[in-house]
């Protein structure tokens, strides 16, 4: 019983998180009005395989993500710092 239950719940938590990728996804993806059909066509393909695969595609975008915040660690320093001088003078 309780395995049948473990494996219905990591089903659950599979869709409900893949459902939230392709949403999030999906309004970077119609916000883009520079593609032409080809290209759409081809993001959709994408967007639909990496809702599919989420588990290994998240953790390998934020190994990106944190890779370009190493790169460029001192100007994104330098843009929060100016942000917070910035809202003291509202």
């Amino acid at each position: 019983m309780a395995p049948i239950l473990m494996v219905n719940l990591a089903i659950i938590v599979y869709l409900i998180m893949a459902c939230c990728f392709f949403n999030e996804w999906l309004v970077f993806f119609l916000a883009d009005e520079d593609m032409d059909s080809e290209q759409r066509l081809f993001s959709i393909v994408i967007l639909v395989i990496a809702t599919i695969l989420w588990p290994i595609v998240v953790p390998f975008a934020y190994l990106e993500l944190l890779k370009f915040h190493k790169k460029h660690k001192d100007v994104i320093d330098l843009f929060i710092k100016q942000r917070k001088v910035g809202s003291h003078d509202d």
